[in-house]
């Protein structure tokens, strides 16, 4: 049976205007397809950290020439960008296949990711989104709108929001037979739509779920063989820029756990994607997660290019 892997492609990957994102997106699939290629089943998982910023910002500009347009809270932002962000992947992906005469079904599913409502994350917003600002504009912007601003790895100030932990995922059926039927699917984009239940209702909340966190869930109740997370670096560093910084290319399990009691991976940068590797790997037995860049990624998957995560 062909391994099944789970991909997260981080937001930074994408484009900030369509016409950038459609040329960002072609380059994104150019691995993704050498897998397909080779028989590997993939879903994906993208993120929308500086596009839903985007589109948040979009219409509370519009909102300040004209009253009358509402604010747009966050889950429905995310799922705009679901829709198109989702759009320029399967497009992309459809003509890549299609070119290398391969299955080329690919479908897009807008989903809600279920949260819970006590989750302490809500009374601590941590997850940065949206553009980088300048402190003096971060600071400004939050004396005007009360919102909380943190500086992002030493490339400015952005907005942070709740980031509660992914529970299920409301329509993981549909992601489940649509895989079966060997469809390519993309789901929980920028981490899912955030809804807790109340009674019979779903509602939503104005929150961004970690987008590797939901990756590794989506791992898990699809029953995938591997997570393998992409972004801007080709390993996991530990003392990452420090000048005793040291790429690593295996970590254990054991590993992992010593280095995150000592505090070594960056939060809001490479600690969820290692806490979402650890859940992955931990959640059965033979799992395993890559964390690699996107141009490695079928390097990382064929011939180790990346940091694995691994039960010893």
């Amino acid at each position: 049976m062909a391994r099944k892997i789970v991909v997260a492609l981080g937001g930074n990957a994408l484009g900030l205007t369509p016409e950038a994102q459609k040329a960002a997106v072609q380059r994104a699939v150019a691995p993704l397809v050498e897998l397909i290629r080779d028989g590997y089943r993939l879903a994906i998982v993208h993120g929308n950290g500086p596009q839903v910023g985007l589109i948040h910002l979009a219409f509370e500009q519009a909102r300040q020439s004209d009253p009358h347009i509402p604010a747009m809270p966050f889950a429905e932002s995310t799922a705009m960008s679901q829709g198109y962000i989702g759009y320029h992947l399967q497009n992309a992906l459809k003509n890549a296949l299609i070119a290398e005469g391969l299955p080329n079904n690919v479908s897009t599913v807008v989903t809600q990711v279920v949260v819970d409502p006590s989750d302490p994350a809500f009374s601590h917003p941590t997850k940065p989104v949206g553009l980088f600002y300048s402190q003096e504009d971060a600071r400004q912007l939050a004396e005007t709108t009360g919102q909380a601003w943190v500086e992002d790895a030493g490339r400015g100030y952005r907005r942070v929001v709740p980031s509660p932990e992914p529970v299920d995922i409301v329509e993981k059926g549909a992601i489940q037979r649509l895989m079966k039927l060997g469809d390519l699917v993309i789901a929980c984009g920028g981490g899912g739509i955030p809804v807790s239940r109340e009674g019979e209702r779903l509602v939503s909340h104005e929150a961004v779920i970690d987008k590797d966190k939901a990756a590794a869930l989506l791992a898990e109740l699809t029953s995938a063989d591997l997570l393998l997370i992409l972004t801007s670096v080709p390993y996991v560093a530990l003392h990452f820029g420090q000048p005793n910084q040291i790429w690593v290319d295996r970590l254990s399990t054991r590993e992992v756990r010593i280095y995150l009691e000592q505090g070594l991976f960056a939060s809001g940068s490479m600690l969820p994607k290692i806490e979402a590797a650890l859940a992955f790997v931990e959640s059965r037995p033979g799992r395993e997660a890559i964390i690699a860049s996107l141009e490695n990624a079928y390097d990382a998957v064929t011939s180790g290019k990346g940091t694995l995560i691994f039960t010893p």
